[in-house]
Protein backbone atom coordinates (compact mmCIF):
# COMPACT_ATOMS: atom_id res chain seq x y z
CA UNK A 1 0.00 0.00 0.00
CA UNK A 2 1.60 3.32 -0.96
CA UNK A 3 2.19 5.75 1.84
CA UNK A 4 0.58 9.15 1.91
CA UNK A 5 2.61 11.88 0.35
CA UNK A 6 4.72 13.52 3.05
CA UNK A 7 4.41 17.16 3.80
CA UNK A 8 6.94 19.49 2.32
CA UNK A 9 9.62 20.86 4.61
CA UNK A 10 7.78 24.17 4.74
CA UNK A 11 4.50 22.61 5.85
CA UNK A 12 3.42 23.58 9.38
CA UNK A 13 3.93 21.00 12.08
CA UNK A 14 3.68 20.72 15.85
CA UNK A 15 7.06 21.08 17.52
CA UNK A 16 6.47 18.16 19.89
CA UNK A 17 3.89 15.67 21.10
CA UNK A 18 3.05 17.77 24.18
CA UNK A 19 2.45 20.73 21.86
CA UNK A 20 0.01 18.62 19.83
CA UNK A 21 -1.76 17.42 22.98
CA UNK A 22 -2.10 20.96 24.34
CA UNK A 23 -3.30 22.31 20.98
CA UNK A 24 -5.97 19.66 20.49
CA UNK A 25 -7.12 19.90 24.10
CA UNK A 26 -7.23 23.67 23.70
CA UNK A 27 -9.28 23.28 20.52
CA UNK A 28 -11.87 21.14 22.28
CA UNK A 29 -12.07 22.50 25.82
CA UNK A 30 -13.86 25.81 25.50
CA UNK A 31 -17.15 27.57 26.10
CA UNK A 32 -18.93 24.31 25.32
CA UNK A 33 -17.60 22.83 28.57
CA UNK A 34 -17.84 25.92 30.80
CA UNK A 35 -20.73 28.01 29.43
CA UNK A 36 -22.93 25.62 27.47
CA UNK A 37 -22.71 22.47 29.63
CA UNK A 38 -23.96 23.99 32.93
CA UNK A 39 -27.11 25.47 31.44
CA UNK A 40 -27.83 22.22 29.60
CA UNK A 41 -27.38 20.29 32.84
CA UNK A 42 -29.75 22.73 34.50
CA UNK A 43 -32.43 22.47 31.85
CA UNK A 44 -32.04 18.79 30.87
CA UNK A 45 -32.37 16.67 33.97
CA UNK A 46 -29.23 17.41 36.00
CA UNK A 47 -27.43 14.14 36.79
CA UNK A 48 -29.37 12.26 34.11
CA UNK A 49 -27.87 14.51 31.46
CA UNK A 50 -24.35 14.08 32.87
CA UNK A 51 -24.57 10.27 32.78
CA UNK A 52 -25.36 10.21 29.07
CA UNK A 53 -22.85 13.00 28.35
CA UNK A 54 -19.97 11.06 29.93
CA UNK A 55 -20.86 7.86 28.06
CA UNK A 56 -21.20 9.75 24.77
CA UNK A 57 -17.77 11.36 25.22
CA UNK A 58 -16.09 8.03 25.92
CA UNK A 59 -17.88 5.71 23.48
CA UNK A 60 -18.75 8.01 20.57
CA UNK A 61 -16.63 11.16 20.56
CA UNK A 62 -13.31 9.49 21.44
CA UNK A 63 -13.16 7.03 18.50
CA UNK A 64 -14.39 9.75 16.13
CA UNK A 65 -11.60 12.06 17.28
CA UNK A 66 -9.03 9.33 16.63
CA UNK A 67 -10.54 8.76 13.16
CA UNK A 68 -10.34 12.47 12.30
CA UNK A 69 -6.73 12.64 13.47
CA UNK A 70 -5.92 9.61 11.30
CA UNK A 71 -7.46 11.15 8.17
CA UNK A 72 -5.70 14.46 8.77
CA UNK A 73 -2.27 12.94 9.44
CA UNK A 74 -2.49 10.52 6.52
CA UNK A 75 -3.39 13.24 4.04
CA UNK A 76 -1.41 16.19 5.45
CA UNK A 77 -3.79 18.45 3.59
CA UNK A 78 -6.52 20.92 4.52
CA UNK A 79 -9.77 19.29 5.75
CA UNK A 80 -11.64 19.89 2.48
CA UNK A 81 -9.15 17.65 0.61
CA UNK A 82 -8.10 15.24 3.35
CA UNK A 83 -10.57 12.35 3.09
CA UNK A 84 -10.41 12.25 -0.73
CA UNK A 85 -6.63 11.83 -0.69
CA UNK A 86 -6.84 8.98 1.81
CA UNK A 87 -9.78 7.43 -0.06
CA UNK A 88 -7.74 7.15 -3.26
CA UNK A 89 -5.23 4.97 -1.42
CA UNK A 90 -8.04 2.47 -0.85
CA UNK A 91 -9.31 2.71 -4.42
CA UNK A 92 -12.25 4.89 -3.44
CA UNK A 93 -13.52 8.09 -5.02
CA UNK A 94 -12.83 11.63 -3.90
CA UNK A 95 -16.48 12.07 -3.02
CA UNK A 96 -15.39 11.29 0.53
CA UNK A 97 -14.07 14.84 0.60
CA UNK A 98 -17.61 15.61 1.73
CA UNK A 99 -16.38 14.83 5.26
CA UNK A 100 -14.05 17.81 5.29
CA UNK A 101 -16.20 20.09 3.16
CA UNK A 102 -19.24 19.66 5.41
CA UNK A 103 -17.05 20.01 8.48
CA UNK A 104 -15.45 23.21 7.18
CA UNK A 105 -18.85 24.76 6.42
CA UNK A 106 -20.18 23.69 9.82
CA UNK A 107 -17.21 24.95 11.82
CA UNK A 108 -17.20 28.30 10.02
CA UNK A 109 -20.90 28.74 10.74
CA UNK A 110 -20.32 27.82 14.39
CA UNK A 111 -17.34 30.15 14.69
CA UNK A 112 -19.33 33.08 13.28
CA UNK A 113 -21.67 32.96 16.30
CA UNK A 114 -19.28 31.36 18.81
CA UNK A 115 -17.05 34.43 18.52
CA UNK A 116 -20.09 36.66 19.06
CA UNK A 117 -20.66 34.89 22.39
CA UNK A 118 -16.93 35.22 23.11
CA UNK A 119 -17.41 38.95 22.55
CA UNK A 120 -20.13 38.91 25.24
CA UNK A 121 -17.64 37.24 27.58
CA UNK A 122 -15.01 39.86 26.82
CA UNK A 123 -17.53 42.64 27.46
CA UNK A 124 -18.60 41.17 30.78
CA UNK A 125 -15.00 40.72 31.87
CA UNK A 126 -14.65 44.47 31.53
CA UNK A 127 -18.02 45.24 33.12
CA UNK A 128 -17.31 43.12 36.20
CA UNK A 129 -13.68 44.26 36.54
CA UNK A 130 -14.66 47.94 36.23
CA UNK A 131 -17.30 47.61 38.94
CA UNK A 132 -20.24 48.31 36.63
CA UNK A 133 -22.17 45.40 38.20
CA UNK A 134 -21.18 46.03 41.79
CA UNK A 135 -24.01 46.54 44.30
CA UNK A 136 -26.66 46.22 41.61
CA UNK A 137 -30.00 44.53 42.36
CA UNK A 138 -31.16 41.44 40.51
CA UNK A 139 -33.57 43.51 38.45
CA UNK A 140 -30.83 45.99 37.57
CA UNK A 141 -28.45 43.19 36.53
CA UNK A 142 -31.17 41.67 34.35
CA UNK A 143 -31.92 45.06 32.81
CA UNK A 144 -28.24 45.64 32.10
CA UNK A 145 -28.05 42.27 30.34
CA UNK A 146 -31.13 42.99 28.24
CA UNK A 147 -29.81 46.45 27.42
CA UNK A 148 -26.50 44.96 26.31
CA UNK A 149 -28.24 42.50 23.97
CA UNK A 150 -30.37 45.31 22.56
CA UNK A 151 -27.31 47.33 21.52
CA UNK A 152 -25.94 45.97 18.20
CA UNK A 153 -23.10 48.51 18.12
CA UNK A 154 -21.73 47.41 21.49
CA UNK A 155 -22.10 43.69 20.75
CA UNK A 156 -20.57 44.11 17.31
CA UNK A 157 -17.62 46.09 18.67
CA UNK A 158 -16.76 43.45 21.28
CA UNK A 159 -17.16 40.75 18.64
CA UNK A 160 -14.64 42.57 16.45
CA UNK A 161 -12.19 42.99 19.34
CA UNK A 162 -12.27 39.27 20.04
CA UNK A 163 -11.79 38.40 16.36
CA UNK A 164 -8.78 40.73 16.18
CA UNK A 165 -7.26 38.85 19.13
CA UNK A 166 -7.75 35.59 17.25
CA UNK A 167 -6.31 37.08 14.06
CA UNK A 168 -3.18 38.36 15.80
CA UNK A 169 -2.36 34.93 17.23
CA UNK A 170 -3.35 32.89 14.18
CA UNK A 171 -1.37 35.04 11.75
CA UNK A 172 1.82 34.15 13.63
CA UNK A 173 1.42 30.56 12.46
CA UNK A 174 1.27 27.14 14.10
CA UNK A 175 4.53 27.27 16.02
CA UNK A 176 4.81 30.93 17.02
CA UNK A 177 1.10 31.61 17.38
CA UNK A 178 -1.23 28.70 18.09
CA UNK A 179 1.30 26.65 20.08
CA UNK A 180 2.29 29.58 22.28
CA UNK A 181 -1.36 30.46 22.96
CA UNK A 182 -2.23 26.89 23.95
CA UNK A 183 0.83 26.57 26.20
CA UNK A 184 -0.16 29.72 28.09
CA UNK A 185 -3.87 29.00 28.10
CA UNK A 186 -3.77 25.46 29.52
CA UNK A 187 -2.23 26.21 32.94
CA UNK A 188 -4.08 29.53 33.29
CA UNK A 189 -7.43 27.86 32.58
CA UNK A 190 -6.79 25.04 35.04
CA UNK A 191 -5.56 27.35 37.83
CA UNK A 192 -8.50 29.73 37.46
CA UNK A 193 -10.99 26.87 37.44
CA UNK A 194 -9.49 25.29 40.55
CA UNK A 195 -9.49 28.61 42.42
CA UNK A 196 -13.11 29.27 41.51
CA UNK A 197 -14.25 25.71 42.26
CA UNK A 198 -12.55 25.80 45.66
CA UNK A 199 -14.21 29.11 46.47
CA UNK A 200 -17.63 27.85 45.37
CA UNK A 201 -17.31 24.69 47.47
CA UNK A 202 -16.35 26.74 50.53
CA UNK A 203 -19.00 29.46 50.22
CA UNK A 204 -21.79 27.88 48.15
CA UNK A 205 -24.66 25.50 48.88
CA UNK A 206 -22.73 22.31 48.24
CA UNK A 207 -25.46 19.90 49.29
CA UNK A 208 -28.12 21.21 46.91
CA UNK A 209 -25.73 22.13 44.11
CA UNK A 210 -23.89 18.82 43.93
CA UNK A 211 -27.03 16.87 44.74
CA UNK A 212 -28.72 18.40 41.72
CA UNK A 213 -25.76 17.59 39.45
CA UNK A 214 -24.63 14.21 40.74
CA UNK A 215 -27.48 12.38 42.53
CA UNK A 216 -28.37 9.41 40.27
CA UNK A 217 -31.66 10.00 38.50
CA UNK A 218 -31.81 7.45 35.70
CA UNK A 219 -35.60 7.83 35.37
CA UNK A 220 -35.01 11.31 33.99
CA UNK A 221 -33.06 9.98 31.00
CA UNK A 222 -35.62 10.57 28.27
CA UNK A 223 -34.90 10.28 24.54
CA UNK A 224 -34.75 14.08 24.35
CA UNK A 225 -32.25 14.32 27.23
CA UNK A 226 -30.12 11.61 25.62
CA UNK A 227 -30.09 13.40 22.25
CA UNK A 228 -29.15 16.72 23.82
CA UNK A 229 -26.36 15.04 25.82
CA UNK A 230 -24.90 13.32 22.76
CA UNK A 231 -25.09 16.60 20.87
CA UNK A 232 -23.22 18.34 23.70
CA UNK A 233 -20.52 15.65 23.57
CA UNK A 234 -20.05 16.43 19.89
CA UNK A 235 -20.08 20.19 20.47
CA UNK A 236 -17.64 19.97 23.39
CA UNK A 237 -15.10 17.76 21.60
CA UNK A 238 -15.35 19.41 18.19
CA UNK A 239 -16.21 16.14 16.43
CA UNK A 240 -17.49 16.72 12.90
CA UNK A 241 -16.23 20.31 12.80
CA UNK A 242 -13.05 19.67 10.75
CA UNK A 243 -10.83 21.17 13.48
CA UNK A 244 -9.19 17.86 14.32
CA UNK A 245 -8.74 17.06 10.63
CA UNK A 246 -6.78 20.31 10.38
CA UNK A 247 -4.73 19.78 13.53
CA UNK A 248 -4.13 16.11 12.68
CA UNK A 249 -2.40 17.17 9.46
CA UNK A 250 0.31 18.86 11.54
CA UNK A 251 1.17 15.84 13.72
CA UNK A 252 4.08 13.46 13.05
CA UNK A 253 4.27 9.70 13.14
CA UNK A 254 4.95 8.18 16.52
CA UNK A 255 2.14 10.06 18.27
CA UNK A 256 -0.67 7.84 19.49
CA UNK A 257 -3.90 9.16 18.01
CA UNK A 258 -6.09 7.07 20.32
CA UNK A 259 -4.19 8.34 23.36
CA UNK A 260 -4.57 11.89 22.05
CA UNK A 261 -8.33 11.40 21.68
CA UNK A 262 -8.56 10.04 25.22
CA UNK A 263 -6.55 13.01 26.50
CA UNK A 264 -9.09 15.37 24.93
CA UNK A 265 -12.04 13.46 26.35
CA UNK A 266 -10.46 13.28 29.79
CA UNK A 267 -9.69 17.00 29.76
CA UNK A 268 -13.25 17.86 28.73
CA UNK A 269 -14.67 15.72 31.53
CA UNK A 270 -12.27 17.29 34.06
CA UNK A 271 -13.12 20.85 33.00
CA UNK A 272 -16.83 20.01 32.88
CA UNK A 273 -16.57 18.64 36.43
CA UNK A 274 -14.78 21.76 37.70
CA UNK A 275 -17.31 24.02 35.95
CA UNK A 276 -20.16 22.09 37.58
CA UNK A 277 -18.48 22.36 41.01
CA UNK A 278 -18.07 26.09 40.45
CA UNK A 279 -21.48 27.08 39.16
CA UNK A 280 -24.19 25.03 40.87
CA UNK A 281 -23.20 25.57 44.54
CA UNK A 282 -23.22 29.34 43.89
CA UNK A 283 -26.50 29.23 41.96
CA UNK A 284 -28.29 27.40 44.79
CA UNK A 285 -26.61 29.45 47.52
CA UNK A 286 -28.14 32.62 46.10
CA UNK A 287 -31.52 31.13 45.24
CA UNK A 288 -31.11 31.40 41.47
CA UNK A 289 -32.65 29.18 38.78
CA UNK A 290 -30.22 26.51 37.45
CA UNK A 291 -32.44 25.99 34.39
CA UNK A 292 -32.15 29.61 33.27
CA UNK A 293 -30.69 28.60 29.89
CA UNK A 294 -27.95 30.40 27.93
CA UNK A 295 -28.36 33.43 30.24
CA UNK A 296 -27.09 31.35 33.20
CA UNK A 297 -23.64 32.96 33.00
CA UNK A 298 -24.47 36.49 31.87
CA UNK A 299 -27.59 37.09 33.95
CA UNK A 300 -27.77 34.60 36.83
CA UNK A 301 -24.06 34.35 37.67
CA UNK A 302 -23.53 38.07 37.12
CA UNK A 303 -26.17 38.61 39.81
CA UNK A 304 -24.43 36.13 42.09
CA UNK A 305 -21.10 37.92 41.70
CA UNK A 306 -22.74 41.27 42.47
CA UNK A 307 -24.11 39.92 45.78
CA UNK A 308 -21.33 37.66 47.07
CA UNK A 309 -18.35 38.83 49.16
CA UNK A 310 -15.36 39.41 46.89
CA UNK A 311 -17.67 39.12 43.92
CA UNK A 312 -15.85 41.71 41.84
CA UNK A 313 -12.56 39.82 42.09
CA UNK A 314 -14.01 36.34 41.60
CA UNK A 315 -16.40 37.51 38.91
CA UNK A 316 -13.52 39.03 36.98
CA UNK A 317 -11.55 35.78 37.34
CA UNK A 318 -14.56 33.80 36.13
CA UNK A 319 -15.09 35.86 32.99
CA UNK A 320 -11.34 35.91 32.31
CA UNK A 321 -11.56 32.13 32.49
CA UNK A 322 -14.28 32.18 29.82
CA UNK A 323 -12.16 34.44 27.58
CA UNK A 324 -9.28 31.97 27.76
CA UNK A 325 -11.74 29.12 27.19
CA UNK A 326 -13.07 30.76 24.02
CA UNK A 327 -9.73 31.74 22.51
CA UNK A 328 -8.05 28.47 21.49
CA UNK A 329 -11.21 26.79 20.12
CA UNK A 330 -11.68 29.88 17.96
CA UNK A 331 -8.13 29.51 16.66
CA UNK A 332 -8.85 25.88 15.80
CA UNK A 333 -12.22 26.70 14.26
CA UNK A 334 -10.68 29.17 11.82
CA UNK A 335 -7.88 26.78 10.78
CA UNK A 336 -9.84 24.71 8.19
CA UNK A 337 -10.71 27.85 6.20
CA UNK A 338 -7.23 29.30 6.63
CA UNK A 339 -5.69 26.05 5.39
CA UNK A 340 -8.00 25.93 2.37
CA UNK A 341 -7.14 29.51 1.38
CA UNK A 342 -3.43 28.75 1.68
CA UNK A 343 -3.56 25.54 -0.34
CA UNK A 344 -6.18 26.44 -2.96
CA UNK A 345 -5.82 30.21 -3.30
CA UNK A 346 -2.08 30.33 -2.52
CA UNK A 347 -2.63 33.03 0.09
CA UNK A 348 0.09 33.79 2.58
CA UNK A 349 -0.73 32.81 6.16
CA UNK A 350 -1.39 36.43 7.15
CA UNK A 351 -3.68 37.09 4.18
CA UNK A 352 -5.59 33.83 4.68
CA UNK A 353 -6.18 34.72 8.32
CA UNK A 354 -7.31 38.25 7.42
CA UNK A 355 -9.82 36.96 4.84
CA UNK A 356 -11.16 34.31 7.23
CA UNK A 357 -11.59 36.75 10.11
CA UNK A 358 -13.28 39.32 7.85
CA UNK A 359 -15.76 36.73 6.57
CA UNK A 360 -16.46 35.50 10.11
CA UNK A 361 -17.17 39.07 11.23
CA UNK A 362 -19.53 39.71 8.30
CA UNK A 363 -21.47 36.48 8.91
CA UNK A 364 -21.42 37.20 12.63
CA UNK A 365 -23.33 40.44 12.03
CA UNK A 366 -26.41 38.29 11.42
CA UNK A 367 -26.03 36.74 14.87
CA UNK A 368 -25.39 40.13 16.47
CA UNK A 369 -28.59 41.55 14.96
CA UNK A 370 -30.60 38.46 15.94
CA UNK A 371 -30.77 39.76 19.50
CA UNK A 372 -32.04 43.20 18.63
CA UNK A 373 -32.91 44.67 15.19
CA UNK A 374 -33.57 41.26 13.58
CA UNK A 375 -35.11 39.57 16.63
CA UNK A 376 -38.47 39.35 14.85
CA UNK A 377 -37.04 38.04 11.57
CA UNK A 378 -37.30 34.28 11.07
CA UNK A 379 -35.42 33.55 7.81
CA UNK A 380 -36.74 29.98 7.49
CA UNK A 381 -40.09 30.61 9.11
CA UNK A 382 -41.98 28.59 6.47
CA UNK A 383 -40.39 25.43 7.92
CA UNK A 384 -42.22 24.45 11.14
CA UNK A 385 -39.12 23.71 13.24
CA UNK A 386 -37.65 27.09 12.26
CA UNK A 387 -40.88 29.04 12.68
CA UNK A 388 -39.67 30.99 15.71
CA UNK A 389 -35.91 30.78 15.09
CA UNK A 390 -33.79 33.84 14.42
CA UNK A 391 -30.74 33.93 12.14
CA UNK A 392 -28.60 32.97 15.13
CA UNK A 393 -30.91 30.07 16.04
CA UNK A 394 -30.93 28.75 12.46
CA UNK A 395 -27.13 28.75 12.26
CA UNK A 396 -26.89 26.96 15.59
CA UNK A 397 -29.54 24.35 14.76
CA UNK A 398 -28.36 23.54 11.23
CA UNK A 399 -24.67 23.33 12.14
CA UNK A 400 -25.03 21.47 15.45
CA UNK A 401 -27.99 19.20 14.66
CA UNK A 402 -27.59 18.50 10.94
CA UNK A 403 -24.18 19.31 9.45
CA UNK A 404 -22.12 18.17 12.43
CA UNK A 405 -23.74 14.72 12.79
CA UNK A 406 -23.69 14.16 9.00
CA UNK A 407 -19.95 14.79 8.95
CA UNK A 408 -19.42 12.55 11.97
CA UNK A 409 -21.53 9.77 10.42
CA UNK A 410 -19.54 9.89 7.19
CA UNK A 411 -16.31 9.74 9.20
CA UNK A 412 -17.39 6.67 11.15
CA UNK A 413 -18.51 4.84 8.00
CA UNK A 414 -15.40 5.86 6.05
CA UNK A 415 -12.84 4.78 8.66
CA UNK A 416 -14.86 1.94 10.17
CA UNK A 417 -16.09 0.26 6.96
CA UNK A 418 -14.65 1.65 3.73
CA UNK A 419 -11.04 2.57 4.38
CA UNK A 420 -8.39 -0.11 3.90
CA UNK A 421 -7.76 -1.92 7.19
CA UNK A 422 -4.03 -1.69 6.51
CA UNK A 423 -4.24 2.12 6.50
CA UNK A 424 -6.34 2.16 9.68
CA UNK A 425 -3.92 -0.18 11.43
CA UNK A 426 -0.94 1.88 10.32
CA UNK A 427 -2.40 5.19 11.51
CA UNK A 428 -3.50 3.71 14.84
CA UNK A 429 -0.32 1.65 15.23
CA UNK A 430 0.96 3.65 18.19
CA UNK A 431 -1.66 2.14 20.50
CA UNK A 432 -2.24 -1.43 21.69
CA UNK A 433 -3.94 -3.98 19.39
CA UNK A 434 -6.83 -4.23 21.86
CA UNK A 435 -7.41 -0.46 21.93
CA UNK A 436 -7.22 -0.39 18.13
CA UNK A 437 -9.85 -3.14 17.82
CA UNK A 438 -12.16 -1.40 20.31
CA UNK A 439 -11.81 1.90 18.45
CA UNK A 440 -12.67 0.32 15.09
CA UNK A 441 -15.58 -1.63 16.61
CA UNK A 442 -17.04 1.56 18.09
CA UNK A 443 -16.65 3.33 14.74
CA UNK A 444 -18.41 0.49 12.94
CA UNK A 445 -21.37 -0.10 15.23
CA UNK A 446 -21.89 2.27 18.16
CA UNK A 447 -21.13 5.58 16.43
CA UNK A 448 -23.30 5.06 13.31
CA UNK A 449 -26.30 3.94 15.36
CA UNK A 450 -26.04 6.84 17.82
CA UNK A 451 -25.44 9.45 15.12
CA UNK A 452 -28.22 8.13 12.86
CA UNK A 453 -30.63 8.32 15.78
CA UNK A 454 -29.60 11.96 16.33
CA UNK A 455 -30.11 12.80 12.68
CA UNK A 456 -33.51 11.12 12.47
CA UNK A 457 -34.66 13.01 15.55
CA UNK A 458 -33.38 16.33 14.16
CA UNK A 459 -34.80 15.84 10.65
CA UNK A 460 -38.12 14.47 11.93
CA UNK A 461 -38.90 17.88 13.40
CA UNK A 462 -38.13 19.77 10.18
Amino acid sequence: MPAAKPASPSSPAWSSRPAFYLATIGAAVGLGSIWRLPYLVGSSGGSAFLVVFVLACLLIATPLLAAEFAIGRRSQRCPADAAGIVARESGLGTGWNAIGVIGTIAVFAVMSYYTVIAGWVLAYTWKVASGALAHQSRDEIAALWQGFLANPIEIGAWHLVFLLMVAFISARGVGRGIEVATKVRAPVLLVLLMILATYALITGDVRQGLGFAFTPNLEAITPQVALVAVGQAFFATGVGLAMMLAYGAYVSKGTSLVRSALAITGSILLVSLLATLTIFPLVFQYGMDPAQGPELVFDVLATVFSEMPGGRLFGTLFFMLLVFAALTPSLAGMEPVVGWLQQHRKHTRARAVAVTIALAWVLGIGSVLSFNLWSGWHPLGVVPVFADKTFFDVLDYVSANILLPIGALLTSVFVGWRLSRAIVDEELAETTPFARRVCVWLLRYVCPIAITTMLIAALATV
